[in-house]
């Protein structure tokens, strides 16, 4: 068979599906992938696809952009000839699966990831949006065999919507994680937190970084990491935002392309998110064997049980972070407990065979 990969993000394709995309080489398909960047075009031949380029704007808002985008990818599935097209992301979710069922494609599928911009946020223009998108999506998901989801929030909300229906819904345990490529490694001694994501206010960066103020007052050998890339999402951080917080305790350290050395340098992993489809950085630093402290949010609560393996807290609460931060400094013996815990519950839930395998299954492709 025949499968296409469309995707809004080009690195996601290596990080987020690279081992489904394996699986579904090893079961003998032949797997072509569609994607705006340049630059990963050979980490994603080393998973067995073929890479092509597929231009979009991933955050704008041009109607005429996206109908350019929609008739490109019609195009494309109309050279192609695919038998199944798997899409995620919110553009090519809606317009892949469109210009899919429009080119005559039987199998069609979709991955909800998270909700995004469009319903988390409150203000005006995001609810003044969000009505073309729900109406897009309904259409989109129409066509769409099955629809996969990575926690049941964001299957609620699509439920209670109207945009699919529950007979179609598919709940996963997020993406998985690689558990022989993410090994756990000894915690080390010194106190550093570690946030790693897209640079975004909805990733709670700021409440990282405010948080990480009020601890470094207690204790000023405390360490604070963030990694990630700058980007054009609407709720996109710059690093001017990021400047009045850092010092030689604070640090912005970029983006990587390998995050694991972070996560061995760090004691305790952090995700204020506001919500999230599963957040996958928590499960490649659960799998390192790293206490977490993340959010009560949608998504978020999926990865830690409160005082088991980390800790739970209010979104957007600093305060409520700081505490908890200042408790993992305070309590080195449970962190290492906590450690241990995020290990057991990585393997027992989140091992990325058990996950790709239930996609296959259910795409019928093992």
């Amino acid at each position: 068979m025949k499968i296409l990969v469309l995707s809004g993000y080009s690195q996601s394709l290596v990080i987020f599906r690279g081992d489904m995309i394996k699986e579904m080489v090893k079961a003998g398909h032949t797997v072509i992938t569609a994607s705006p960047e340049d630059g990963y075009d050979d980490e994603i031949r080393a998973l067995g696809a073929t890479p092509y380029r597929m231009a979009l704007s991933r955050n704008g808002m041009n109607p005429m952009s996206d109908l350019d985008y929609y008739k490109r990818v019609k195009a494309f599935i109309k050279e192609q000839k695919p038998d199944l097209v798997l899409s995620y992301l919110i553009k090519p979710v809606i317009y892949g699966s469109l210009a899919a069922k429009k080119a005559g494609v039987k199998n069609i599928y979709s991955m909800i990831t998270g909700l995004g911009y469009f319903f988390t946020n409150t203000s005006f223009k995001a609810r003044l949006l969000r009505m073309p998108i729900v109406f897009l999506y309904r259409r989109a998901l129409k066509a769409c065999k099955n629809v996969f989801f990575q926690n049941r929030d964001d299957l609620g909300v699509f439920i209670d919507s109207k945009i699919t229906t529950q007979e179609k819904c598919v709940i996963t345990n997020g993406s998985g994680v690689n558990i022989e490529r993410f090994v756990p490694t000894p915690l080390p001694e010194e106190n550093r937190f570690l946030i790693i994501g897209r640079i975004l206010r909805d990733k709670g960066v700021i409440e990282y970084l405010e948080a990480a103020k009020k601890v470094v007052q207690k204790y000023p050998d405390a360490k604070f990491d963030v990694v990630g890339p700058i980007d054009t999402n609407p709720s996109a951080l710059q690093e001017s935002d990021l400047a009045p917080y850092l010092n030689d305790n604070i640090r912005y350290l970029g983006a990587s392309k390998d995050v694991r050395e972070h996560i061995e340098r760090c004691r305790v992993y952090v995700l204020p998110s506001y919500r999230e489809g599963t957040p996958r950085t928590v499960l490649e630093a659960m799998a390192m064997r790293r206490a977490v402290i993340t959010t009560n949010a949608p998504g978020c609560k999926e990865t830690v049980v409160d005082g088991d393996n980390g800790f739970l807290v209010p979104v957007k609460d600093s305060d409520a972070l700081a505490e908890k931060m200042v408790y993992m400094i305070e309590h080195p013996d449970e962190v290492e407990r906590m450690a241990q815990r995020s290990l057991e519950i990585c393997r027992d839930k989140f091992d990325v065979r058990s996950v790709n395998k239930k996609f296959l299954e259910t795409m019928k492709l093992n």
